[in-house]
């Protein structure tokens, strides 16, 4: 099977669901117009297509691997990881300052889609890379920027983030990595990090790693962290890779999955780095950059889902059992459930990506506020649905489907970290009814009008669907009213199934959008009944569960829950 970019159902998501018009109508992004944002489409999706797509089965066969301290790359990684420097597609979104497109985040954020799909254990490493630039660009010094931002955007070097270790995991104050300044501006680095994903490889020349690291007699907690830029290689006065600096890969991680990824522990000896931003406000700095890593995680849920999808849909056309079997009803409904999934959370990661925009162009509060509530439940929902899915694909193959060399079972694996990576879901979760809702609720109910107001105008072409869209985010007004009210031991209890809840809701309205434009008939507009009457029902069984409350969780002790 051959993975093919689903760039048709990406501009249509762009062109009738998403208000990615209104993006280009802003002076910061007028250059993004319909035939240039296409052309650009065009060209990434041959890049996935051709290059980045057959290089997928050697990572999952050949892992990375660690030789005498240095990490070697799987066969064909090191050409498709130029292919995509070269092309430009790592700077798409950076300044054009510092040899970036300029490009709008909406736009990279569907070539990441594509790229996820095509392989998502190489397309990580460009995706913590521009994580790494906007934390630079937000946070870094004139000179950092100009030293390393050019040579991230080119490829010519490769960033990470280093957070985790193996006492602190979600708990990152709990972090015992030390800063020692040195008297001449730059600090001796000391510690160990797990997970750090493309920590070394033989595709670039440097690598600059983003450390959490906390400096003498700071406080305790997430209060007293810093964050340091830590080169692989010391740049000498030319800014090219000098002196090798103090640290070193310790080991690879072995997975469950993204075998082509090397996911490293790292070890800091006393490493040369740069404070970035102001001392102990490290974790502000590297929340910008895994706040875009979020999205970006979201997306790369929906692209592995997309290929999965594609996988057991060609399967299904081809394996004959009494006839073949995507003529078979279960088979179809499994079918038809992949692709409206797809469709759904594919649209709300690039309406998150559009509100982030917005707010870019035009520094509107309600656009920065809209995009901070909708990235939770992109993130969350687009990563269930990488896992779904792809689950989905293995059964559409039977028994096949649990054989290696039909390679389904990879994407299921390859997936399966993504739940996990940046926040996992439960913690996005948290943050949704926490901290996204400290405003009262407000973006939620401005979010649920919106739905609404849509159905309201869709009655007159899909009354039945519009009807049961409007009922839907009517009763999840409710319960969010409901869920504003309760104190947060209350909220987190029931955090997890409100998302899947809000997730559902919205992904009903995208559907409903995209019927309308089609005019209520058509291939979209059937997808769109299968979605709104097969799944969006399970929207009031996740708000059932949600307003529960915690008694009967807690009420459980890890005791009896072992016994």
């Amino acid at each position: 099977m051959t993975y093919r970019s689903p760039i048709d159902d990406i501009r249509f998501v762009l062109d009738h669901v998403v208000p990615f018009t209104r993006i280009a109508e802003t002076e910061r992004y007028a250059e993004a117009t319909p035939d240039m944002v296409e052309a650009i489409l065009t060209e990434a999706a041959k890049l996935c297509d051709t290059v980045v797509a057959p290089v997928n089965i050697n990572g999952d066969k050949v892992p990375a691997r660690l030789e005498n301290g240095v990490v070697r790359t799987s066969p064909g990684f090191a050409e498709a990881f130029r292919a995509i420097a070269e092309g430009g597609w790592i700077g798409v979104a950076s300044p054009q300052e510092h040899g970036g497109m300029g490009l709008p985040q909406t736009v990279n954020m569907a070539i990441n889609d594509m790229l996820s799909g095509a392989c998502l254990a190489l397309q990580l490493n460009p995706l913590l890379t521009q994580g790494h630039i906007e934390a630079l660009e937000h946070h870094a010094s004139d000179e950092i920027k100009a030293l390393y931002i050019p040579k991230l955007v080119s490829g010519e070097w490769s960033g990470t983030m280093n957070l985790t270790e193996p006492q602190a995991g979600s708990d990152v104050g709990a972090l015992r990595t030390k800063a020692e300044p040195k008297g001449d501006g730059t600090y001796a680095i000391t510690g160990q990090k797990i997970f750090i994903t493309w920590g070394d490889s033989d595709v670039v020349e440097n690598i600059s790693h983003l450390v959490l690291a906390r400096l003498p007699g700071a406080a305790a907690g997430t209060k007293g962290i810093s964050l340091f830029i830590v080169p692989k290689y010391l740049p000498d006065a030319n800014g090219k890779p000098g002196k090798a600096n103090s640290l070193k890969v310790v080991s690879l991680e072995h997975k469950l999955g993204i075998h082509g990824s090397p996911t490293c522990v790292m070890s800091y000896e006393g490493a040369t780095g740069w404070l970035v931003g102001e001392e102990n406000k490290g974790m502000a700095a590297m929340f910008t950059m895994m706040n875009n890593a979020r999205l970006g995680v979201g997306m790369q849920g929906v692209g592995v889902a997309e290929a999965a999808c594609q996988k057991a849909v060609e399967y299904a056309q081809e394996r004959n059992q009494m006839g073949v079997i995507a003529n078979h009803p279960d088979v179809r409904r499994m079918l038809a459930t992949m692709r409206a999934e797809v469709f759904a959370a594919r649209a709300i990661g690039l309406a998150c990506a559009v509100a982030t925009d917005m707010h870019t162009a035009t520094g509107a509060d309600d656009w920065a506020a809209r995009a901070a509530f909708l990235t939770p439940i992109a993130k969350a929902y687009g990563t269930d649905v990488g896992c779904m899915v792809s689950e989905t694909a293995v059964q559409v193959h039977g028994g096949m489907g649990y054989i290696e060399e039909t390679g389904v079972a990879q994407y299921y694996r390859d997936v399966r970290i993504t739940p996990i990576y940046e926040g996992t879901n439960g913690i996005q979760a948290m943050d949704l009814v926490g901290r996204k809702m400290m405003d009262g609720g407000e973006m939620a109910y401005r979010v649920l009008e919106e739905i609404e107001d849509d159905a309201e105008a869709a009655r007159a072409v899909l009354p039945e669907l519009a009807g049961d869209v409007w009922s839907a985010a009517e009763t999840l007004r409710e319960a969010t009213e409901w869920m504003v009210a309760q104190d947060m031991a209350e909220r987190f209890a029931g955090a997890a199934p409100f998302l899947r809840a809000f997730a559902r809701v919205l992904g009903a309205h995208y559907h409903l959008r995209a019927a309308v434009a089609e005019g209520g008939e058509g291939p979209r507009s059937k997808l769109a009944r299968v979605y709104i009457r097969r799944l969006l029902p399970m929207y009031a069984a996740h708000l059932a569960e949600a307003r529960d409350g915690s008694d009967g969780v807690m009420s459980l002790s890890p005791d009896d829950l072992a016994s």
